[in-house]
Order: C-alpha cells, then sequence, then structure tokens
C-alpha cells in the first residue's frame, strides 16, 4: 500500500503528538507491505528529498478547509492509496483517509480552543462526515470521538513507549534556586486542561518543605498560573519554580529527581508523561480523567478529578520513602509492557487496510 502521511508534527516544537509521529513514522518505514509518501503543508518548514509540500500557505488552505472541500489534495498526492492525517487534519481527498486524533478537549470545549484549533476541529468533522476514519490513542478517546464526530468508524490504538529517558552525565544549568530540594515535578504546556494554577493551590496547602517544579512551555492558562502563585504566601511561592521549556537534558534530570510526578489534567488523550515517569521509577498521582487511569494502570495513583484535599495527601504519602512509594515504583515499572510501537504499527496498518476495504 501507499500511504500519503503528514509528516508535519516534526518541524517545530516538539510537542507529544510530535514524538508519537516521529516513531509511527520511523516503524511504518521498517514495514516492507507498505510505501510511505510524507507531505506537509508548511512554507516555513525545510523540505528534504522525498517529502511533498502542498503549495498552500497553511493558513489559507485551513480556512478553506473548514468550510468547502477544496482545494483537494489530489493533485499532489498522486498513486497515495490511503491519507493519514496524523494530526487532527487531513486534506479533502477522495482517497480513504485516517486521521490520528489523542484527545477530544477542544472539540467538547470549544470556547477555550484558538482560532486555528477551532479550524481543525471544524476540518475534522467535515472529513469524519465524509467517511474518514478516526485513530484514537485510548478507548477514553475513542468513546468521546465516536459522541462528538457522531461515527462508529473510530478505532483506538495505544501508542508505544517514549523515548528513553538518558540518565544526564550532570546536573544542568538553570537549577539553582531548587538547590538540592526534594520536589513535586509537573510537566506540560500551560493549557487549561492541565490545571497547573489548580496544582499550585493544592501544593499551598501542603505543610512541607517540598519545592514544586514545572517544565513545560507557555499556553493559555499561563496568566492564570502567574496570578495564582502571586496570590500564595511568599513561604509557599518562593518553592515554585517555573521553568518555561526545558531540553532533554533537564528534562531527564527532572524526571529521575523528582520526589513525585503530579499530573491533574481533566482530560488527557494519552499521556506520555505518565509512562515516562513510570519508566525511570518517579511515582506519579493523578486526576481520574480521560486517558490517564487506562494508560497509568496500577502504576500511579488516581484522584477524583476535583478532590484538593485527596491529590495533597496523594503527594505527601508518594513523597515519603515508604511501601506506598515502592508499590507504585513496581507497578509503573510492570505497566510498561504494555506498550509497544511495533503493536501500535500492526494496529495501524491493520486500520489502513480497513480503510481501503471499505471505501
Amino acid at each position: 500500500m501507499r500511504i500519503a502521511i503528514d509528516i508535519g508534527p516534526l518541524h517545530g516544537h516538539r510537542t507529544g503528538v510530535g514524538t508519537a509521529v516521529a516513531h509511527l513514522v520511523h516503524h511504518l518505514g521498517a514495514d516492507t507491505s507498505l510505501d510511505l509518501q510524507p507531505y506537509l503543508l508548511s512554507f516555513k518548514a525545510k523540505q528534504v528529498a522525498g517529502q511533498i509540500r502542498l503549495p498552500l500557505p497553511a493558513r489559507v488552505a485551513t480556512r478553506c478547509w473548514a468550510r468547502l472541500d477544496v482545494p483537494s489534495a489530489d493533485r499532489w498526492l498522486s498513486g497515495a492509496e490511503v491519507v493519514h492525517g496524523t494530526n487532527y487534519v487531513v486534506p479533502p481527498t477522495r482517497r480513504p483517509s485516517v486521521i490520528s486524533v489523542y484527545d477530544c478537549w477542544f472539540l467538547a470545549h470549544p470556547e477555550h480552543a484558538n482560532p486555528d484549533v477551532t479550524r481543525a476541529g471544524m476540518i475534522l468533522r467535515r472529513a469524519a462526515d465524509r467517511g474518514a476514519w478516526i485513530h484514537t490513542s485510548s478507548e477514553a478517546t475513542a468513546r468521546e470521538a465516536r459522541r462528538l464526530l457522531d461515527t462508529d468508524r473510530v478505532r483506538a490504538i495505544h501508542l508505544g513507549p517514549p523515548d528513553p529517558i538518558v540518565e544526564p552525565a550532570e546536573r544542568p544549568g538553570g537549577l539553582t534556586r531548587l538547590g538540592d530540594h526534594p520536589f513535586v515535578l509537573a510537566i506540560g504546556t500551560t493549557e487549561r486542561r492541565k490545571r497547573h494554577p489548580w496544582l499550585a493551590e493544592v501544593f499551598a496547602s501542603i505543610d512541607t518543605d517540598l519545592h514544586l517544579v514545572h517544565a513545560g512551555a507557555t499556553g493559555d492558562d499561563s496568566d492564570a498560573l502567574l496570578h495564582t502563585i502571586a496570590g500564595l504566601p511568599k513561604s509557599v511561592s518562593d518553592r515554585i519554580h517555573l521553568l518555561g521549556p526545558v531540553d532533554s537534558n533537564t528534562r531527564s534530570w527532572l524526571l529521575r529527581n523528582a520526589a513525585v510526578v503530579a499530573y491533574p489534567s481533566v482530560d488527557e488523550g494519552f499521556g506520555f508523561p505518565i509512562l515516562e515517569a513510570q519508566s525511570v521509577g518517579a511515582p506519579m498521582v493523578a486526576t481520574k480523567a480521560g486517558s490517564i487511569p487506562e494508560v497509568g494502570g496500577d502504576g500511579l495513583v488516581t484522584i477524583e478529578r476535583d478532590d484538593r484535599d485527596g491529590f495533597a495527601e496523594a503527594i505527601t504519602s508518594l513523597a515519603a520513602d515508604g511501601a506506598e512509594r515502592t508499590r507504585i515504583i513496581e507497578a509503573g515499572t510492570a505497566n510498561l509492557e504494555r506498550f509497544s510501537w511495533a503493536r501500535t504499527t500492526t494496529s495501524i496498518v491493520e486500520l489502513y487496510r480497513t480503510a481501503l476495504e471499505s471505501a
């Protein structure tokens, strides 16, 4: 089969979606039954040999595709039997399509989405109406996709494990303020669904010498986070560290040295940080929301999403060197065996065949 596959997420700042697409393209490329035709919709990204650049300004194209099925991509993706949109969007095409959808938060809460994300949702809905197949990275997201997109053409296929967390040779710079204090780690872009301001309030309620470290890009909840921290007592705010986006060495050091990893999201489509924490023996406390219980299994402590006291108590318990901490770490290590990119790739290829046969 010849598969046209969107490699746009491989360019620019690497997010969880970019990590997923990188692994998927690598493993699909090793499948001798496939002929991959990489394409991208971007004039900014550097084009390399073998890639097809759709000759359309991305913003113009997505504005059109949100309302019309033109311009079609078929003239540029000639020979493709299936088109795989790896990041919520697939261009209009007469060919069978597969679209990877990692979470449905922006569909369920359009009031929190920026215009670009809103347009992506409109394009996704139009593609679903045309009969595209939806690949979700969890059963939790699959249920939401069926409901919100009004289609039964949805298949849940777990992603594989994240990149290995290599131990840095030395402590990274930029962590002077943290010193040698034990810390709670939160990873991720400061988006509303991640609830980092809520976590700061929970942290403030704990009678502890722990510090709180947040590593991630600024997002639509960054101002709220800064406002929340500014309203906390100085004895608490002095123990909160906002690092912004960090490089892979710093991320690795933080994960390997965190007393606890906190994941207070109200929705997740998969959650690479869960498996990253489990891979280095960092105990995690998280909310019972989205795919988090499904992906984390027994290898994390889950708390009802609005239970502040329960979340605070779990942080305190896991930070202590006791039986609960040991149990969660051991269960997390065992949980990793459930995830394999080889299994992911096999299931994605089966979905391609289903899309082709049902066209």
